[in-house]
């Protein structure tokens, strides 16, 4: 970014990077900032870390910036794990089931319960220390003491250990939310897109997005910052499980990397809302955007050379009386779901423009930068490997491609009072017999 031709200065951060819980050098650092700009500027957090940090410091920079109103520490509460799972159940938004335990026995018990594999998640991940060997925001155990013995480090790990149900990934599994938000929650701008193609595969950042009304996902998107009077803008990822039910599996409290696709016609997107909003400047209605396609160049490269295929521009199709699949965004996590599993149906399509997150006929330096670090990168591997000399810092991340055997998940019971509509009850579940083998991932991505 530094390279394109529409960026007027760049100014550095705090001097030994930025702490959100000590953020009085981040408060230096943009007074600074402020006395160099000359007047009052916008001010938008990117990542989880800024957001938090500048909510901490906003009510002593009101004056020299316009910055979203976010009270009571809102962008730490929502980023949160353990928070976030609070309010999906307080609020009937539609979450993965979720287990705090106590100590390393209760972690493996819940690990048991939930059904293995489990996902496990450091609730505060920002306090992670770096380049720590085996502390992840995000691990994917696949035995009852592998969640003992991570549940051990949580001291290490600075916050509480989350245990969830695995959700397996698929087609038409993963799906985003994007919206700008007025004081009180009014949406500017607001939109759900599915993700395509991903990298690393099936778990990772957007390599291919296309914008698709679904309305359980905007519905819960909507929801949630009306509850929480969110002003400013937010990035929701969502998991569409085995019944369709779109889940809530994350919470970002700044603009998604994808944000671009969610332009309007006329250009508007929700950086261009929330910018026209703070500056007391009346937001445009939005007018078309529905069918666009985003593709970050680099990681779809390398998605399709895993063996993903690239999505086809779809011809529209006819609406599915039935509507969107999926739970409807007020059934809440414990909502009955014995129903069989539905089919998505096919969703109306608009032919959309493509936007690309590095490619611009009018700016080509960000692009060929990119392309240079990324052929670099893969040159230093090459040598690294014919030397056989490991990278040093080498991080292998698992990705399940298909659901994996999962214990007891979706075991009928054969003894009395094994109903099908026992799940209803207040009586605890037998415990599962487990399997022959361990269940293991289908296929491991290492990046």
């Amino acid at each position: 970014m530094g390279r394109s031709r529409y960026l007027r200065a760049v100014h550095p951060g705090p001097a030994g990077g930025l702490d959100p819980e000590a953020p009085e050098a981040l408060l230096e650092c943009l007074t600074g900032v402020s006395e160099r700009i000359g007047r009052p500027a916008v001010l938008i957090a990117m990542d989880d870390l800024s957001a938090i940090a500048v909510s901490r410091v906003a009510p002593m920079l009101r004056e020299r910036f316009r910055i979203p109103h976010q009270p009571d520490n809102l962008p730490a509460r929502v980023a949160d794990k353990a928070e976030l799972s609070r309010l999906c159940a307080r609020w009937d938004v539609p979450h993965p089931e979720t287990v705090i335990p106590a100590s390393g026995a209760e972690a493996a018990e819940a690990a048991w319960r939930l059904g293995l594999p489990v996902i496990a998640k450091w609730s505060r991940p920002w306090l992670l220390p770096a380049g720590v060997d085996g502390l992840r925001s995000t691990t994917l155990l696949r035995t009852t003491a592998e969640a003992r013995g991570l549940y051990e480090r949580s001291a290490e790990a600075g916050s509480r250990l989350l245990l969830q149900r695995f959700l397996p990934a698929g087609p038409d599994t993963d799906w985003f939310f994007h919206g700008a938000f007025a004081r009180g929650g009014r949406p500017l701008l607001a939109g759900s897109g599915r993700k395509e193609l991903s990298w690393p595969v099936r778990t990772g950042l957007t390599a291919v997005g296309r914008w698709l009304p679904d309305p359980a996902v905007e519905e819960a998107g909507l929801r949630l910052a009306e509850r929480l009077g969110y002003q400013g803008i937010l990035d929701l990822d969502f998991r569409r499980d085995e019944l369709g039910c779109f889940r809530l599996v994350d919470f970002n409290p700044r603009p998604g990397a994808q944000f671009r696709l969610f332009a309007d016609s006329a250009g508007l997107d929700v950086v261009r809302a929330m910018y026209l909003d703070l500056t007391g400047q009346q937001v445009p209605q939005p007018s078309g955007g529905p069918g666009r396609v985003f593709v970050a160049e680099n990681y779809a490269l390398l998605a399709r050379a895993r063996g993903g295929s690239m999505p086809r521009r779809p011809a529209a199709v006819p609406v599915d009386p039935a509507g969107p699949a999926g739970a409807s965004a007020s059934s809440g996590p414990g909502a009955d779901q014995e129903s069989a599993p539905r089919r998505a149906p096919k969703r109306p399509v608009e032919r959309g423009s493509v936007e690309t997150a590095w490619f611009a006929a009018d700016d080509l330096l960000p692009f060929v930068a990119m392309l240079g670090a990324l052929l670099g990168r893969g040159a230093g591997k090459g040598v690294r490997a014919l030397r056989g000399v490991p990278e040093q810092g080498r991080r292998t991340a698992l990705a399940v491609v298909r659901a994996p055997r999962q214990r007891g998940r979706n075991q009928e019971s054969a003894g009395a009072g094994g109903s099908a509509g026992s799940t209803g009850s207040a009586a605890p579940a037998s415990r599962p017999v487990p399997p022959e083998a361990p269940a293991e991932p289908d296929e491991l991505v290492s990046r």
